[in-house]
């Protein structure tokens, strides 16, 4: 994860963020997860630790768990581009 987003990403990032509760539609629950877990990974890096919690818990760790690895900027230009499709 040796890439640093720069200010302009890191501001449309923000913004996309911000968007996302704005939508009309409500995403599907996989949209969810995907926007979850690179939201988490643009945040926070990559996963740590073990699955806990009820079902839902466990399906987001998941979904984060699966993408570790790919850098802040990949997951921040990822999640910009999914709210940007979903109408954000």
């Amino acid at each position: 994860m040796g890439e640093k987003a720069g200010q302009a990403l890191k501001m449309k990032f923000k913004r996309a963020s911000k968007k996302v509760w704005a939508l009309t539609e409500r995403p599907s629950n996989e949209q969810l997860l995907e926007l979850y877990a690179l939201y988490k990974q643009a945040t926070e890096g990559d996963c740590q630790g073990k699955a806990r919690g009820g079902l839902k818990e466990r399906a987001k760790w998941k979904s984060w768990n699966a993408i570790t690895g790919i850098s802040q900027v990949d997951a921040m230009e990822r999640y910009c581009s999914i709210v940007d499709e979903l109408g954000g």
